[in-house]
C-alpha cells in the first residue's frame, strides 16, 4: 500500500465521539515513550501528522487520522504513564478499553514495544487482557534502529518466547525504525490484506 493522503479528522474524549460511518480503523497504542507518534509520521509520510513529545503521555484523546479517504488510523494514548494522577490514570483506561472493546470498525490493534526492554509486565498483562476479550492485534517492535542487528534478533526472540508461555499461537508482529523506515511496508501491506479481506 501507498499512502497518498493523511489528514488529521478528529479526536475523542469518549468512544461515543468517535467519527460515524464504516470505514475501517487501525489503532496504535503502546507505553509512554514507545516511539508511537514517530511511527505514525514514519508510516503516513508525514513529519508531523501525530505531535511528537520529549514528554512522554502526551496523547490523552483518540485521535483519528484520514488516509488515502479509505481508512482511519486512530493514534490511541499511551499506558502505564506513572507521573498522571490515579484519577486521570483511570480515565484514560475507561477510554481505552472502551475504544478498544466497543469500536466494531477497528479491524487491529497494533502494540508498541520497545525493543531494547525486557518483557515488562504491564504490557504482558495487557496483551493477555486482549487474548481474553479476543481482540485482534499485533505487535510492532519499536527502534530497531537502536540496538545491533544480534542483540535486537536476541530481544525479539526473548519476547516471543515470553508470550509463548501464554499463547499457543502467537500474534502477528512486525520490527520497525522511525529512523531507518524498517518495517513501512510490511505494516502498511498487512493493513491492505486486512482491508481487502
Amino acid at each position: 500500500m501507498t499512502i497518498t493522503s493523511a489528514e488529521y479528522a478528529i479526536s475523542s474524549a469518549r468512544v461515543d465521539q468517535c467519527p460515524k460511518g464504516d470505514l475501517p480503523e487501525f489503532a496504535f497504542i503502546g507505553r509512554s515513550n514507545v516511539g508511537k507518534s514517530s511511527l505514525i509520521n514514519m508510516l503516513t509520510g508525514r513529519a508531523h501528522l501525530a505531535k511528537t513529545s520529549a514528554t512522554p503521555g502526551k496523547t490523552i484523546l483518540i485521535n483519528h487520522f484520514l488516509i488515502n479517504k479509505e481508512w482511519f488510523l486512530v493514534d490511541l494514548p499511551g499506558y502505564g504513564y506513572a507521573k498522571r494522577g490515579q484519577q486521570q490514570r483511570d480515565e484514560l483506561q475507561r477510554m481505552i478499553t472502551g475504544y478498544i472493546l466497543r469500536r466494531e470498525q477497528m479491524m487491529n490493534l497494533f502494540l508498541l514495544i520497545d525493543s531494547r526492554h525486557e518483557p515488562q509486565r504491564i504490557d504482558l498483562e495487557f496483551i493477555e487482557w486482549l487474548g481474553e476479550n479476543s481482540i485482534p492485534f499485533s505487535i510492532v517492535f519499536t527502534k530497531a534502529d537502536k540496538l545491533s542487528k544480534g542483540k535486537l534478533a536476541a530481544n525479539v526472540k526473548h519476547y516471543l518466547a515470553e508470550l509463548s508461555k501464554q499463547w499457543e499461537e502467537l500474534p502477528p508482529y512486525f520490527v520497525t525504525s522511525s529512523e531507518t523506515k524498517q518495517g513501512k511496508d510490511e505494516l502498511l501491506d498487512y493493513i491492505e490484506s486486512i482491508i481487502q479481506a
